[in-house]
Parts: structure tokens; sequence; C-alpha cells
């Protein structure tokens, strides 16, 4: 790596926010940050940064075992193996994940979104890979073929919030990575939209600074998603959400937008 200042790697930080719009009004929003990971840079990053490592423990580190399939060590040919069921050839071209970092040994992560780019740095797909409090995970591939892809729809495949039906769509609206980052979700039913997500965050330089400056202002950020979760959902059921049972998982957890779903 010739410097820090050429990482392609970043940190964001900013906003998260939920919105239920039925049956009844509830929201909320909080701050949070993720890493925005290069592939290609990750055993740089742990030998540049003191307080990150890459499948042992630090302050901060990342795992390759918390995403792709199960048990795979090198996430770029999964990766790859997964765009080309969608007739996405990335030619070479760059991988970047955004997620939430493990800190401390900890973390669960929501969603993480993989940003898949061309030779000539174009985007040309993304990867929503989204998991459950149960264990289980579904993976969303979204080939983009102009800005107009940046917005698309795709039926829910995984139970995530016991107290929504599986009988929903989710349209995603972003952003190509840049100073900023947006992501927002909204999940739709047979009576129209049920609930709104979204992420608006800003880019910061990935330094041992900045790392430690994020884990003073939001310690042990990845736990309190978890907890938050958790209390949410408190909220919902004291509120009168109906709790739904957690369905059997699917057995296929690939599903390519615009096709029906591939099993792995």
């Amino acid at each position: 790596m010739s410097g820090m200042s050429s990482l392609r790697s970043a940190l964001y930080r900013g906003k998260v926010r939920h919105t239920r719009l039925q049956p009844f009004h509830h929201d909320f929003e909080y701050r949070i940050y993720y890493a925005m990971f290069d592939l290609a840079e990750l055993e740089d990053l742990a030998k540049d940064l003191r307080l990150f490592s890459v499948g042992r423990r630090n302050l901060y580190g990342f795992d390759p075992s918390d995403h792709g399939a199960e048990n795979v060590g090198d996430l770029r040919p999964w990766v790859e193996a997964t765009l080309a069921r969608a007739g996405v050839n990335l030619e070479g071209g760059r991988v970047r994940l955004l997620t939430l970092p493990r800190v401390l040994g900890y973390v669960f992560n929501p969603i993480s979104v993989w940003y898949c780019y061309g030779p000539e740095d174009e985007l040309r797909a993304v990867i929503h890979e989204v998991r459950n409090t149960f264990g289980d995970r579904h993976i969303y591939v979204a080939p983009i073929r102009g800005s107009s892809d940046l917005r698309h729809a795709v039926e829910k495949r995984l139970h995530v919030s016991p107290f929504n039906d599986m009988d929903q769509t989710y349209h995603f609206t972003m952003t190509v990575p840049g100073d900023h980052l947006s992501l927002a979700i909204e999940q739709t039913d047979s009576e129209g939209p049920m609930f709104r997500a979204g992420l608006r965050l800003r880019k910061l330089p990935m330094s041992d600074f900045n790392l430690l400056k994020l884990f003073l202002a939001h310690p042990l950020v990845t736990l309190h998603v978890i907890v938050g979760i958790h209390w949410q959902a408190l909220r919902l059921w004291l509120k009168g959400a109906e709790y739904r049972k957690r369905p059997e998982p699917a057995k296929e957890t690939v599903t390519i937008v615009g096709r029906a779903a591939l099993s792995t």
C-alpha cells in the first residue's frame, strides 16, 4: 500500500432511522457508523492500523466468516460466484463492503451491502446481505446497468421482524458511495407502504485516530445494535403489535432482483 491517504477503504458516520407506518406509527433514530472495506486492502489495513485486525481480536476487527457462505476464507471468489448467478462479471474490478466491524470481538449486522465494480470503476452490482437474530441469512443480488438501477425492488425472502408478515416487497433506493452515502429501504404489503428504514452517512478517513474517536463517541456500537433491536421489539409488543412465529427458513438463500430465487 502506498500510504493511508490512498486507501479506498473508509469509515462512514451518520444516522439510521426506522419508521413503522402500519398498523400504527412507531419510529426511532440513532447515530451509527460503518466501515467500508475494500477487499483487496484488508491485509494491508491490518498491518497499517494498530486498532484493527483481520481474523483475531482487537479493538476493531473483521472476520471473513461473518460474511458470505459458511466457512469461506477468501470472500472474493464467493462474491464472483454469487454475481455470476446474476450474469455479472466484474472483470477484475474492485469489491467494497459496507458493514459494521467487530468491536472487541462482537458484531451483529442486520444488513451489509457489497458494492461491486467493473474495471473502469463503474458500479456493476450490489449485494444486500441480510441477517436476522435467529442466525438466518439471505442474499439479494441487484445487477446495476445504469443510474436508474440504484432503485430496485425484490420480494421479501427472510423473516426479520416477528411483527412483519413475509408477504411483502422491499424497495431499495441508494447512492454510489462517495463523500456521502445513503440507503433507504421501504417495505410494502397489499395495503401499501408499512415500514421504512434509512441510512444517511458521511465519509471519514480510515485511521487509528478516527477509529478511536468513534469508539469513544459510540462505545460498543455493535452491542447497541442488537440491544436496540430487542428494545424496539418490546416497545412494539407493548403497543399491541401482533407477533408472528418464525417460519421455517427458506432453502433458497440467494435471490436475484428481477428473477426467481436461486438455491445455494
